[in-house]
């Protein structure tokens, strides 16, 4: 079965960076998507970006410009490079893999398979 573990949160300051790494074992579909989404405290998870396999992209409007995903396929591994973080981004975040290959970036519900998180602080 697909499993996928999270590692980079930690806490910084506004303006600070990190990157998020999400190891992708088990067999994939070609042009699966794996993708970042963040839950805050009191509100709904929501998506922040996603990659296909075939190198399409998905950013949010809220971090467009800030985030950047990238994808090492050789060691099925998507990295998010969080630059200039604001309080705004402070969540859990999960990485998340869909079950079936898409030509675009498909709903939540089409990701099968989840990470546990990885928390992510930004103070002012």
């Amino acid at each position: 079965q697909v499993q996928l573990v999270e590692s980079g949160g930690g806490s910084v300051q506004t303006g600070g960076s990190l990157r998020l790494s999400c190891s992708v074992s088990g067999y994939t579909y070609n042009n699966s998507w794996r993708a970042w989404f963040r839950q805050a405290p009191g509100k709904e998870r929501e998506g922040v970006a996603a990659i296909s396999t075939g190198g399409s992209t998905f950013y949010a409007d809220s971090v467009k410009g800030r985030f950047t995903l990238s994808l090492d396929s050789a060691a099925n591994t998507v990295y998010l490079q969080m630059n200039s973080l604001k309080p705004e981004d402070t969540a859990m975040y999960y990485c998340a893999a869909t079950k079936l290959g898409y030509s675009r970036p498909p709903k939540e519900s089409s990701y099968g398979y989840w990470g546990q998180g990885t928390q992510v602080t930004v103070s002012s």
